[in-house]
């Protein structure tokens, strides 16, 4: 017997007006997620009430696997599903993504939850988070209004240095870039050597570091909530090419300190006149000073 939910008006059971089964099976950015569709239609008016009341399965996009799909933050969107089960608010210790956060909430037309991660709904540190969005010209007037003119220029960039400078002391330190690599060599010296893909390139250093280089790259599914000062080897990118994370790095600041590699090699197949497999794993450590 369905058991009826005054908050979210609708049944627990499955909806017999409805296309869509009771259980979905959501692919948000490369990440899956099942639950079900009253937890999906539990905030009216929002962009998934509207996907999954409005819509008919064959309007919607779906994945290789025949799940519907969402090309939004996987990661984040643990957090959302976790406030529509039962409309409240709860992130870990040392969570940084607020702002992100925020901006899939907005995404979502989750209204309500919008107003909880804005910073001036804080009810914890609110005066913190509110001096962290503030601006650097609202910092210079705080100090005295009656700055002007080339006075306040100097005083904005030297608040600006100010800023800039201990942000590169707090976050020196080394990011380790690690990949596992294999190709193949004929029995003719000769002949070309057949490459493969780089199939991972992991991230290992200090959550904060590694995150302000790589940003949105950087998927940290496997160690999501890591504080921002602990040391994580579980991160790697999005993508899979060496030349594009050394450019990211070189960016930031970053430049090669060592590097090591090991290598094994065996043969295709018992005949050792068949082509030769090299396995290689390699790392580069990368500092900032």
């Amino acid at each position: 017997m369905a058991l009826a939910d005054p908050q979210r008006g609708i049944t627990n059971g499955a909806d017999p007006g409805s296309a869509f089964s009771e259980i979905i099976e959501l692919n948000v950015g490369g990440q899956v997620y099942v639950t079900r569709r009253a937890t999906l239609l539990a905030v009216p008016d929002s962009l998934l009430w509207g996907m999954f009341s409005k819509n008919t399965p064959k309007d919607l996009a779906r994945d290789s696997k025949g799940r519907f799909f969402l090309d939004r933050d996987g990661f984040l969107f643990r957090y959302i599903l976790d406030y529509l089960r039962d409309l409240n608010l709860v992130l870990p210790d040392y969570f940084p993504e607020k702002k992100r956060l925020q901006r899939e909430a907005e995404f979502f037309q989750l209204r309500e939850l919008c107003k909880r991660l804005s910073p001036k709904m804080s009810k914890d540190d609110s005066v913190c988070e509110e001096s962290c969005y503030q601006s650097d010209s609202d910092e210079v007037m705080a100090h005295g209004a009656a700055v002007s003119g080339w006075d306040a220029s100097r005083a904005l960039s030297a608040l600006s240095m100010a800023h800039s400078t201990s942000a590169e002391v707090r976050k020196s330190g080394y990011i380790t870039i690690g990949y596992r690599g294999s190709y193949t060599i004929g029995r003719d010296i000769q002949t070309d050597a057949k490459f493969r893909r780089v199939a991972r390139i992991t991230v290992c250093g200090k959550t904060s570091l590694a995150k302000e280089v790589f940003g949105d790259t950087l998927n940290e599914s496997r160690d999501p909530d890591r504080p921002p000062e602990r040391y994580t080897s579980r991160y790697y990118l999005k993508y899979n090419f060496l030349e594009q994370a050394f450019d990211r790095l070189t960016e930031f600041g970053f430049r090669m300190a060592a590097c090591s590699s090991t290598g094994t090699c065996a043969y295709a197949s018992n005949d050792p006149g068949e082509d030769k497999i090299w396995t290689s794993y390699t790392e580069y450590v990368f500092c900032r000073d």
